[in-house]
């Protein structure tokens, strides 16, 4: 396997998305508020003349988010079901080729990562967890609604 990774730091982690699902990693500096949303949803914010739906990835992971006020947030874009949204991530790092396919994760990891995770694949700087990004756009609300 040679796909391309984007390497993201989350909740003190280093873990990926797959490269081709990332439009571009922005800096966002305004973020709307949007009331009655779900919980993993911080707000909105505009890129391009586009409006971007926020995602917090820590949030949809169920962890806590920390304090963001007057602060510029990394994200990744990401387009799903026709719709932008941003990922907020605690930082991105680097690019990097994956040289092995996904196996799965034979520890605990903790519900939200596990439900977001796509599995371990090695890189030329060791393994990295590959998440979903649907998943985290999706957050965890979804399971409890189709269980």
């Amino acid at each position: 396997m040679n796909e391309l990774l984007l390497v993201v730091r989350i909740a003190g982690q280093r873990v990926a998305f797959p490269a081709a699902k990332v439009e571009s990693v922005v800096e966002l500096d305004t973020l709307i508020p949007v009331p009655r949303a779900a919980e993993h949803i911080a707000g909105l914010s505009a890129l391009r003349s586009r409006v971007l739906t926020v995602v917090c990835c820590r949030r949809s992971l169920g962890l806590p988010m920390p304090d963001v006020q007057d602060s510029i947030l990394e994200a990744a874009v990401t387009e799903v079901d026709g719709h932008h949204y941003a990922l907020i991530v605690d930082g991105v790092e680097d690019v990097l080729t994956a040289t092995s396919d996904p196996a799965s994760v034979r520890a605990a990891m903790g519900q939200g990562w596990e439900r977001v995770s796509l599995g371990m694949v090695e890189t030329e700087e060791g393994a990295l967890l590959v998440l979903d990004v649907e998943s985290l756009v999706t957050g965890p609300d979804a399971v409890r609604q189709a269980a």
